[in-house]
C-alpha cells in the first residue's frame, strides 16, 4: 500500500487527503494495491490501524480495487462513496497474426489494408525497430517525445495533450525506462519509413503481458495511419515473442475499441473520516472536481494554485 499524504490549505480550510502513490494528472494511469489473494480483509483491517496514526485525515481516494478488497474495507468499517470505476482495455492475443486479424471487424481490417498499401503504392517502404536496451533508450526517448509533441499539437482532432511538458515529467521518463530497461521490461515500438522515424508507441513487458504507453507521430505521415501500423506492428511483434495479452491502457476510445478489445474495470471510491466536517469537505471537494460549469473550473484552478505538501 504505498500512499501518499497531500495536505492543501484554501484559505482557512486545511484538507488531508490519502491517495495511493502515483497522483498526478496522467502519467501514472492506473494505481493499483497489491494484495495476495485471500488477505484482503486482512490489509483493509492493518490499513485502517495504520491510518489511525495520520492526525486529522480527511479522505482516502481508493482505486484500483478488487470487488474482494472493496467488500474487505466496507465489512472493516469504512464509509465509501462510489466512483466511476477505472477501466482497462485488454487484447487477448492468439497464437497468430493470421488469427487475431480474422477476429477483427471488417472496418478494422479496411483500415489495416488501407495503411500498409497506401504505403507501397507511393513506394514507401517501412520497418519496425524494437529498442530495448539500455544503451539506445534515451536517444529513442528523445525522438519519442518529439512525435508526442507533434501529436498533442494538432488541431481540428480528437485531442491528445502533451502529458510530458514538464520537466519533471520528462526527466521522471527518462529514469524509469532507463531503471526498466536494465531488467528487460522496456519495448520501444518505432515505425521507420526510409531513414525517418515516423511514429513510436512506448511499452513494457510484465511477464506474458504488453503494456502500451503513451505515442506520437509526425502529422506529415498522417495520411497513411502510421500510428495504426505501429500497433499493427506491436501486435505482431507480441504474438511472435509469445506474448498472450496485451494492455491498450486506460479509456476505452474508438482507437482502441475497434480493435475489439474486452475491458477490466477496477473499482474507485472515497473513504471518508468519520469526522462530519471531514465527509462534508470530501463531498464538496468531489462535487468540484467532477462539475464541468466556469465556476468550478475557477475553484480547481484556485485549489491548485494553493499551498500544499506531501508526505
Amino acid at each position: 500500500m504505498p500512499f501518499i499524504v497531500s495536505r492543501r490549505r484554501v484559505g482557512p480550510l486545511r484538507l488531508i487527503s490519502v491517495n495511493l502513490l502515483g497522483a498526478d494528472p496522467a502519467i501514472t494511469e492506473i494505481r493499483i494495491p497489491l494484495i495476495e489473494p485471500g488477505y484482503e480483509h486482512l490489509t483493509a483491517h492493518a490499513v485502517h490501524d495504520n491510518l489511525a496514526g495520520i492526525r486529522n485525515w480527511d479522505w482516502i481516494h481508493w482505486t484500483g480495487m478488487s470487488s474482494t478488497f472493496a467488500e474487505a474495507l466496507t465489512a472493516a468499517g469504512g464509509v465509501l462513496q462510489w466512483e466511476p470505476p477505472v477501466e482497462d482495455v485488454i487484447l487477448d492475443l492468439p497464437s497468430s497474426w493470421e488469427e487475431f486479424r480474422s477476429r477483427l471487424k471488417r472496418n478494422i481490417r479496411e483500415s489495416l489494408r488501407h495503411c500498409y498499401n497506401s504505403l507501397k503504392r507511393d513506394g514507401h517502404q517501412f520497418e519496425l525497430q524494437v529498442i530495448e536496451d539500455p544503451a539506445g533508450i534515451r536517444a529513442g526517448l528523445d525522438r519519442f517525445l518529439t512525435l508526442h509533441r507533434m501529436r498533442a499539437s494538432l488541431k481540428h482532432t480528437v485531442a491528445h495533450p502533451d502529458r510530458f511538458c514538464g520537466q519533471v515529467c520528462r526527466d521522471f521518463l527518462y529514469a524509469v525506462c532507463e531503471r526498466l530497461a536494465e531488467r528487460g521490461a522496456v519495448r520501444l515500438f518505432a515505425l521507420k519509413i526510409g531513414s525517418q522515424v515516423v511514429a513510436m508507441r512506448l511499452g513494457f513487458v510484465v511477464g506474458d503481458s504488453l503494456y502500451l504507453y503513451y505515442s506520437g507521430f509526425d502529422p506529415q505521415w498522417g495520411r497513411y495511419s502510421v500510428m495504426t501500423t505501429t500497433i499493427a506492428e506491436a501486435i505482431k511483434y507480441a504474438i511472435a515473442h509469445g506474448l498472450k495479452m496485451i494492455s491498450l491502457s486506460r479509456t476505452n476510445e474508438r482507437s482502441k475499441s475497434r480493435w475489439g478489445p474486452r475491458q477490466v474495470a477496477y473499482a474507485s471510491a472515497c473513504e471518508f473520516n468519520l469526522r462530519i466536517r471531514s465527509r462534508l469537505a470530501c463531498k464538496a471537494y468531489l462535487n468540484v472536481m467532477s462539475d464541468k460549469s466556469y465556476s468550478s473550473k475557477l475553484i480547481r484552478r484556485l485549489v491548485a494554485n494553493q499551498s500544499r505538501t506531501w508526505d
